[in-house]
């Protein structure tokens, strides 16, 4: 294919450069060996050129060093692995068989391996420097026919232009997005996966190969180097600072030297890292944009007119996921609560998208078909890891449950977090209120949370001053989270904090949402003490909508109309939008409300 021989010139254009900067390296030993010969042999010699050969030598040997550093720098640095929720062949045999005769049908290596992320997202990992470090091999060659011995191969032919379906010991790892095996239908995601499988074939091919792992290396060395500046400058290390009040031993000083070293000598690393990712920058894009016009083109003959079905599937199940995420996801998280079936609840996510979007209209009968999912034998457990790793990975949540890190259920939700969210929100706001109103005999909100009502929120924000209001609470919030995450950041074993048997580095954290203005924290504050005031007084009750988290219920029906009276109170100071409101609905704006 055109697009192969294309991949394959740019990863050849790739090792140039790879076989340039080794050239160079050596080059100033190449000189020194000619003079060293020339003057053995009597054909160089004078001592203008004695001088100049031991000089040589000298720049030599400092050349090869600083070459043979730079170079362990960047052959021991560990690629960035994502974080993932492997899947064992015993776990899911149906899907390993589908993805088996995938490879089959495209003819190429199979994957080593079948892993999920909390993402709408799929693609081939290679892991081959974690069984490097760690000794293990991937998985052998599928049962077959052997070869014929006397057969030779053309040293430029790759296996996955020879057509060999097998499982290949350094092959890459699959990576599945969790949602698609949740929202999709078993067709789809083969329609789906057959141009992600029909990568294997370039992966396979070693100049490819050597390419990519070359451009992962600098790009890690890169890394290296930048971390380990930074933990210079701030003067971290093993031994720790010196304790005043004691003698000073050598070995802080070793250490203290060995810091002021280790910022220059890995500075030098990452710039000839650097200088060498941007001589590979456009072969790798080329590269990378011809090993995926391959791919594609050979996976047009597996499921072709059902894979323009499921991209549409992708759109909408990232637009569904992402809702889930920020609406529903993201306030439990912030109170220690983590949904446990994240994947499962983006089918009911989706759903109610494709009842309210036109676009999305009628992608809801799909579902009498076999999901996915099916062919995990625990989807359950398979969901409740992909939904831990989430929280992990877009809140920075512990990797572990703990007391104050626990899963919760959807049927739990409302009760659990909506309605805990509601009431610590109007504690927090009627501790702020007190702080900024007088003492008063007949105060409606003092004299302990016991006595908090709607209607002294009423009165307060219809006299003014939101502005330092939203300050005030602004100021809580921040205050409450990071006593949060110092009490959360507690002391851990090496395997709760890293990924995976290896010791993967921690996963970072994605930010789903900026953080929140004071005007916004406000209004969320006003709105959770309206709801806590209709639960207590008018019969409402907490819900969740899919698409929108948290929702006040009145009679069964979600209210969605709380929006604009609640804005037009926080902004302009004007109550009676909000009282029409609440008279309608039914509150008692005297009662007291119940807080956290």
């Amino acid at each position: 294919m055109a697009g192969e021989d294309a991949a394959r010139s740019r990863a050849r254009a790739v090792l140039r450069i790879r076989s340039a900067a080794l050239a160079i390296a050596v080059l100033p030993a190449a000189v020194a060996v000619v003079l060293l010969v020339g003057g053995a042999t009597g054909r160089i010699g004078g001592a203008g050129w004695d001088a100049l050969r031991w000089a040589v030598v000298i720049g030599a040997l400092i050349v090869l060093l600083v070459a043979g550093g730079v170079a362990a720098v960047i052959i021991r640095a560990r690629p960035a692995v994502s974080p993932t929720v492997p899947v064992a062949e015993q776990a899911a045999p149906e899907l390993y068989r589908m993805v088996r005769d995938l490879a089959g049908r495209l003819q190429v290596p199979e994957p080593s391996g079948i892993e999920l992320t909390p993402d709408c997202d799929s693609w081939l990992e290679d892991r081959n420097h974690q069984r490097r470090r760690s000794g293990r091999d991937g998985p052998g060659p599928a049962p077959g026919p052997a070869p014929d011995a006397g057969a030779e191969e053309a040293p430029d032919r790759a296996p996955f232009l020879r057509g060999m379906p097998r499982r290949a010991p350094h092959a890459p790892v699959l990576v599945i997005g969790s949602p698609f095996m949740w929202w999709m239908r078993v067709a789809e995601l083969r329609a789906l996966l057959a141009p992600v499988v029909a990568g294997t074939g370039p992966s396979a091919d070693p100049d490819i190969a050597a390419a990519r792992r070359f451009v992962r290396s600098l790009d890690a060395a890169v890394a290296v180097a930048a971390q380990g500046s930074a933990s210079a400058v701030s003067g971290g290390g093993r031994d720790g600072p010196h304790r005043s009040g004691g003698p000073r031993e050598p070995r802080d000083l070793r250490a203290g030297l060995a810091r002021l070293l280790r910022k220059p000598a890995l500075g030098f690393v990452g710039w000839v890292a650097r200088v060498l990712l941007r001589g590979c920058r456009g072969h790798v894009a080329e590269m990378e944009c011809a090993v995926a016009a391959a791919a594609s083109e050979r996976a047009q003959a597996v499921d072709y007119g059902l894979r323009i079905v499921a991209q549409e599937q992708v759109g909408l199940a990232y637009a569904g996921w992402d809702r889930l995420l920020t609406r529903v996801a993201l306030p439990a998280w912030r109170i220690g609560r983590w949904p446990s079936r994240l994947d499962a609840g983006v089918v009911s996510a989706l759903t109610e998208l494709s009842r309210r979007d036109r676009l999305a209209e009628g992608f809801e009968s799909r579902l009498g078909e076999r999901p996915a999912c099916d062919l995990l034998e625990e989807p359950g457990a398979v969901d409740e890891a992909a939904s831990l790793l989430a929280a992990r990975l877009f809140h920075g949540g512990p990797p572990r449950p703990g007391p104050d890190w626990s899963p919760v259920a959807w049927e739990e939700y409302p009760e659990e977090v909506v309605d805990r969210i509601w009431r610590s929100e109007a504690a927090r706001l009627h501790r702020v209120l007190d702080e900024l109103s007088p003492p008063r005999s007949d105060a409606q909100f003092t004299d302990g949370p016991a006595k908090a009502t709607l209607a002294g929120v009423l009165d307060q924000l219809s006299r003014g001053g939101s502005e330092e209001l939203a300050a005030r609470i602004s100021a809580y919030q921040q205050r409450e989270e990071c006593e949060e995450q110092q009490r959360v950041a507690a002391p851990a074993p090496p395997s709760a904090t890293s990924f995976g048997p290896d010791g993967e580095p921690p996963a970072p954290v994605y930010e789903l949402l900026p953080p929140r203005t004071g005007r916004e924290l406000l209004t969320d504050h006003v709105t959770a003490m309206v709801c806590c005031a209709a639960v207590d007084t008018a019969g409402a009750a907490p819900g969740l909508d899919w698409l929108d988290g948290p929702a006040l219920l009145v009679g069964g029906v979600r209210r969605s109309d709380l929006t604009r009276p609640i804005l037009r109170l926080v902004e302009h100071g004007d109550a009676g939008p909000l009282r029409a409101w609440l008279t309608a609905v039914g509150v008692r704006l005297e009662k007291p409300v119940r807080l956290a």
